[in-house]
């Protein structure tokens, strides 16, 4: 990607392992066609909101597993991770007629609103909650605090390296989706992945343009992991820990 990005226009179908002489003529083409900004602002802002969305609601889902104890438990919860099993193609006919009958068609809220559940977010995060110390939640309540103070003064400060590791996870599914958006988004100056697009044409396709397009797109995401990667690798090490 990287090499066909820095090739001159005229040498995209190169074989040569190492781009010379060097060429920004692809990025500038790109920028020419697209709106790079608006179309990386957007994805970011789907991917974001997916991302915290999903994070919230297997918060509360897996601190209520964990931590409280009510009939059918165990039903409940593998009825809930049983949804997991049940394939996107199942469900993208109803969610598309519900976002048109809402008017969220060709709207980033209705890229967003289907994915705001993860059953595998909430089955990461009842794992990491069930090895979490009940002796401080129970010492919380015996200071007199409710459920939804423990669960934000003292079970999520504990949790913030597999929050991270896992908002790394669910932000990269959502920034890399692509069929999900092609049917609700019908702009090509949307979000990148329909962008990505617009560089096929009848005529042919513009590699040069679409890798340079691409290379910037995985810019964000690498600079989260640079930022987050001390609590990913924390994640790992206390995955291990009792």
């Amino acid at each position: 990607m990287v090499a066909t990005a820095l090739r001159r226009p005229e040498d995209q179908y190169s074989l040569a392992p190492l781009p010379w002489p060097l060429s920004f003529q692809n990025f500038a083409d790109a920028g020419a066609q697209t709106d790079v900004v608006r179309l990386l602002l957007n994805t970011c802002a789907v991917a974001t909101g997916s991302m915290v969305a999903q994070l919230l609601v297997a918060l509360l889902a897996a601190y209520g597993f964990a931590v409280f104890e009510f009939r059918f438990k165990g039903l409940l919860y593998l009825g809930f991770v049983g949804t997991w099993l049940v394939p996107f193609q199942v469900t993208m006919l109803p969610n598309y007629v519900l976002l048109q009958q809402l008017g969220l068609l060709n709207t980033l809220a209705g890229v967003v609103m289907p994915t705001m559940c993860s059953a595998l977010a909430v089955l990461m995060l009842r794992q990491h909650l069930e090895s979490f110390p009940k002796e401080l939640v129970t010492a919380a309540e015996l200071d007199g605090r409710g459920s939804w103070s423990i669960l934000w003064t003292v079970v999520v400060p504990n949790l913030r390296p597999a929050l991270a590791a896992l908002g790394i996870l669910l932000f990269i599914n959502a920034w890399n989706e692509y069929f999900w958006l092609a049917m609700i988004l019908q702009r090509a100056g949307s979000v990148v992945q329909i962008g990505l697009r617009s560089f096929m044409t009848a005529e042919g396709t513009n590699w040069g343009a679409m890798m340079a397009l691409a290379g910037m797109t995985c810019l964000p995401v690498f600079v989260l992991y640079l930022l987050m990667q001390r609590h990913v690798v924390n994640a790992f090490v206390r995955s291990g820990l009792k």
